[in-house]
């Protein structure tokens, strides 16, 4: 059974630009460092200062050697200290979840209009 680390940033609603800047730059980092990148999330209504990231591993023992290949990596930490320098990122949570394989990617089904 695999893990999706579920990470709820709260960010500077002025600085969403730079957050979806910090974002897709993982999105070549994460996958070269071993970790499956569901995708990153920037608010569009409602709430305006709440984004998303979701990065799955095989396991927690995969995600945590994930993890060190990306403190090692420089680009990572490239992106860290971008965020850490703009300041667009207030607090960050992470949760793992367990993921029901069945469930996960279902496409849509056509809908046939009248």
């Amino acid at each position: 059974m695999s893990i999706t680390c579920f990470i709820r940033y709260q960010i500077d609603p002025f600085q969403r630009a730079a957050f979806a800047e910090y974002a897709e730059k993982w999105s070549t980092i994460i996958p070269r460092c071993g970790g499956d990148l569901v995708g990153y999330f920037t608010p569009c209504e409602g709430t305006n200062d709440i984004g998303w990231g979701l990065i799955s591993c095989e396991s927690l023992a995969a995600y945590e050697a994930y993890r060190a290949r990306l403190r090692a990596d420089a680009d990572a930490r490239g992106n860290f200290l971008f965020s850490s320098d703009r300041r667009f990122i207030v607090r960050e949570e992470r949760t793992f979840l367990e993921n029901i394989d069945a469930t996960l990617h279902r496409p849509a089904a056509k809908v046939m209009r009248k």
